[in-house]
């Protein structure tokens, strides 16, 4: 299904539902005591339906679960497409982990009455739902049949409308990093006061992402070897990795005369660079390599067939320079270190984690334009000056100045090219 097709029916058909359901709540639960957390819940579920970015974002929100509640089940909810990284990172067991395949309206109306049933006959204690804006995600924590439901709310602001039902709402924060507005709803479970965060504890944007993907003692060394073998021109030299495709959002993409730039400069400084991303981002890769035309430039696209395969791909390299998106979350889980543009969004709310990660962006006065109140739908007319007016210079010289001072027992751990 389209993404435009989603976000119509999602606005119009979302809200109907959303404030049907919420009057059908209000008068069920009539004169009832509100609810309040078992002292040990068995099982809670989590919805994550956003970019696989988020899922990494969140791994402080899933420590913080295990802590408070180490006997519970923890559970995820999300789209059929980006489960892969829910299970490579082990944020619950296998046989918790559901799924709802939005490729097509009606198979994902059957997944919604499938999982509906199967978290209802659990049954959960709790919900947690980390969406900004999506009321679908709403709609299946009601119908999940958990008694605490988390997640945000606008409060007076426009925007959000998702549903009056959300027992344990907090106001959602533009001003604070989505890491920690992840953690509050996990401080919200137990809360009574208003808004259901205030009287947690004071909370430091996390230090990492918690999270880590175990690799067997053969696998980095056999796709180092795999990686000469097929590209030997990176024998005994720096590896740059460029992802330069936009994605679902190509407003967030810097262009790509700037990553040949700094492509270029790495190339005549004796590094090798290789481009990433998907098989549709070839004809990119290639126009990008036409500007450079040196063979210490590769064509990485469509390269790895799995995101463990990315993460392989990471820890074999030195540096990424990425626009914002998966890959600069991804990379926070390895050793490599990243610069990463925003300019549609900002790195305050959804910069990668951890202190190998530099932002890159120069904050025009229309920027973010991307946010929950306009349902990631920007305003510009397609001319992103706020990613065009970084300059490549001093981009390239930040690359060269984190290849010189690279620590190479950082830089080369195991697993990296020779």
């Amino acid at each position: 299904m389209k993404i435009q097709t989603q976000r119509w029916i999602d606005r119009w058909l979302g809200q109907a539902l959303c404030g049907a359901v919420s009057l059908w709540a209000r008068l069920v639960n009539f004169g009832r005591p509100p609810p309040v957390m078992a002292k040990e819940p068995r099982h809670i579920l989590v919805i994550l339906l956003s970019e696989m970015g988020s899922v990494v974002l969140a791994g402080p929100m899933f420590a913080a679960l295990r802590e408070r509640y180490p006997s519970a089940t923890l559970h995820v909810l999300q789209l059929k497409k980006n489960q892969e990284v829910a299970a490579l990172l082990g944020l619950a067991e296998p046989e918790n982990l559901h799924a709802l395949d939005d490729r097509a309206g009606l198979g994902l109306l059957g997944d919604i009455w499938r999982v509906s049933k199967t978290l209802r006959a659990l049954p959960l204690d709790a919900v947690i739902d980390c969406e900004l804006f999506s009321r679908i995600s709403s709609l299946m924590s009601y119908m999940s049949g958990a008694p605490l439901r988390m997640g945000f709310t606008p409060h007076t602001q426009e925007g959000l409308y998702r549903g009056g039902y959300i027992n344990k709402a907090i106001p959602y924060n533009p001003y604070r990093h989505i890491s920690q507005q992840f953690l509050s709803l996990v401080d919200a479970l137990e809360s009574a006061s208003l808004p259901r965060n205030k009287a947690a504890d004071h909370r430091e944007l996390p230090s990492d992402t918690g999270l880590s993907v175990p690799f067997e003692p053969h696998e980095l060394p056999a796709y180092r070897h795999k990686m000469l073998a097929d590209h030997s021109v990176l024998a005994g030299r720096k590896l740059v990795l460029m992802y330069a495709g936009g994605g679902l959002l190509p407003e967030r993409a810097w262009p790509a005369a700037h990553y040949a730039q700094v492509a270029r400069g790495l190339c005549k400084a004796g590094h090798a660079v290789g481009l990433i991303g998907l098989r549709d981002d070839a004809q990119l890769a290639s126009d990008i390599q036409k500007q450079i035309a040196s063979e210490l430039c590769v064509d990485l696209t469509g390269y790895t067939r799995s995101i463990r395969e990315l993460l392989m791909l990471f820890h074999g390299a030195d540096l990424l320079i990425t626009n914002d998106g998966g890959p600069g979350h991804f990379a926070s889980l390895t050793p490599i270190s990243t610069m990463v543009f925003f300019g549609p969004e900002t790195g305050r709310l959804y910069g990668p984690l951890g202190p190998r990660a530099q932002v890159v962006e120069i904050g025009l006065a229309c920027s973010p334009c991307l946010s929950a109140y306009n349902h990631r739908e920007t305003f510009c007319d397609g001319d992103n000056q706020c990613l065009k007016r970084i300059p490549a210079d001093p981009v390239l010289a930040d690359a060269l100045a984190a290849l010189d001072q690279a620590n190479d027992s950082a830089a080369h751990a195991p697993g990296a090219l020779p």
